[in-house]
């Protein structure tokens, strides 16, 4: 711990950084691709002015710091201000260490690759509890004075930019592989936000479920949970058994209700986050992972 936060936090918020920068760098910055928010701004001052994006993103940053201080709360300020400082660090440091990456005549795979890395980067900075200040500060003081929802607020901001950036030095096309990559940016990011492990739930509806609950307990060593139901054509009430295995689980565990009721409804379902025992905790209530 250091000032009470987690070294593994920092760490990743720094590796995360550096993921984004080193995108913007790369691929926005080299091919004329625009971006929402507070980044989108410093993108457009260097396109217009040639102002390095390292030392605006600081600037545009700063007062932000002092008027949204109190709706962070001190982990969550510390968390940003890293975040923001590591995202201008790296800026700055792959502004003088290039990677040639000529897509001019490609800007598809350009896009593609400026969403995906600012989606990993500012993925990892959200999961481990950072942000990269700018309109991340404006949304949440807006949602606690104005009601206002933060996705909204965001949209809006990043509507905003892009559409600035293209009365100003984008052209349409760039303007539309710009959408690309924000769209893909969002998706790559609520993936990292959800985590990459995909679970299934399974939900079991047999005149057999004991048999199947020891066996999943006993065989695949995963809980089972007896949910009261009411059939509505039947009229009667019955157990519906619940149960949450691993992606590479959900064959095993199907194969093992087939062989104690054929018959038996089963429905599966995606579960794209999963805490507790057996998935982020072990046997003694201990964290498998921080």
């Amino acid at each position: 711990m250091i000032y009470g936060l987690k070294v593994k936090n920092i760490l990743f918020i720094l590796l995360g950084s550096a993921i984004m920068a080193f995108g913007l760098v790369n691929f926005n910055m080299q091919n004329k691709l625009a971006e929402g928010g507070f980044t989108g701004i410093t993108l457009l001052l260097y396109f217009l002015f040639h102002w390095d994006p390292s030392y605006t993103n600081l600037l545009l940053n700063i007062p932000l710091f002092f008027i949204g201080w109190k709706s962070l709360g001190r982990n969550a300020f510390l968390y940003t201000i890293l975040g923001t400082v590591g995202v201008s660090m790296f800026l700055w440091v792959f502004q003088r260490i290039t990677i040639e990456m000529p897509l001019e005549n490609d800007l598809t795979l350009a896009a593609l690759f400026a969403g995906v890395f600012t989606g990993i980067g500012l993925g990892i900075i959200f999961r481990y509890g950072g942000t990269t200040g700018g309109v991340d500060i404006i949304a949440r003081l807006v949602q606690k004075y104005a009601g206002w929802n933060m996705g909204k607020t965001m949209f809006l901001f990043d509507a905003c930019v892009i559409a600035l950036s293209l009365m100003t030095y984008l052209n349409y096309k760039q303007a539309m592989y710009t959408l690309v990559a924000v769209f893909v940016s969002a998706r790559v990011i609520d993936f990292i936000q959800e985590g990459a492990y995909s679970a299934r739930g399974a939900m079991i509806i047999s005149e057999k479920n004991d048999q199947i609950a020891d066996k999943i307990l006993q065989e695949m060593g995963r809980g089972v949970t007896a949910l009261r139901g009411y059939g509505v054509y039947t009229k009667n009430e019955r157990d519906i058994l619940y149960c949450v295995v691993g992606k590479s689980e959900i064959i095993r565990l199907k194969n093992l209700i087939t062989t104690v009721d054929p018959h038996a409804f089963v429905s599966i379902s995606v579960v794209n986050d999963v805490h507790g025992e057996g998935f982020t905790l072990d046997e003694n209530k201990m964290p498998i992972i921080d």
